[in-house]
């Protein structure tokens, strides 16, 4: 980001125009605007630097690790997405079941041999009770 702002403001301080000039007392001043009447314009040419070789690395490794950085943040949403959907079908199965429960109706559950055996009352209320448990802690 950095790069680029500067990229952006390079030709803006490369057309930007210095005044040199000296005042009553001797003293050299630059500015952006003559202050005097016998200010001159100053060329200024852009400096270019060179970087060494370990200003080079040091650059490199710092690109590397921002790129491992962005990548484990990445990762790491993808993780937290996918922890979310869990998480949402979770819940939504636990709503359907406690749906499924009928109020002031039997419940059964089918045997291997096709029999059906009803829940009392009493069970009936202790898992409507657990799953709505399990969906407070779960889905809030």
């Amino acid at each position: 980001m950095r790069a680029l702002l500067w990229l952006l403001l390079l030709p803006a301080l490369a057309s930007a125009e210095i005044y040199r000039w000296t005042d009553a007392n001797g003293q050299v001043h630059f500015g952006q605007r003559p202050a005097a009447a016998g200010a001159e314009k100053v060329e200024v040419k852009p400096q270019v630097v060179e970087r060494d070789q370990l200003t080079r690395e040091r650059q490199e490794r710092t690109s590397r690790f921002y790129d491992a950085r962005r990548e484990e943040q990445a990762q790491a949403s993808v993780v937290t997405a996918e922890r979310q959907a869990k998480r949402a079908e979770e819940c939504r199965e636990l709503r359907s079941r406690l749906a499924s429960i009928p109020e002031g109706r039997s419940y059964y559950r089918a045997e291997a041999d096709g029999q059906r055996s009803y829940y009392s009352d009493k069970q009936v209320d202790t898992a409507r009770l657990q799953l709505q448990n399990q969906v407070s802690e779960r889905c809030s």
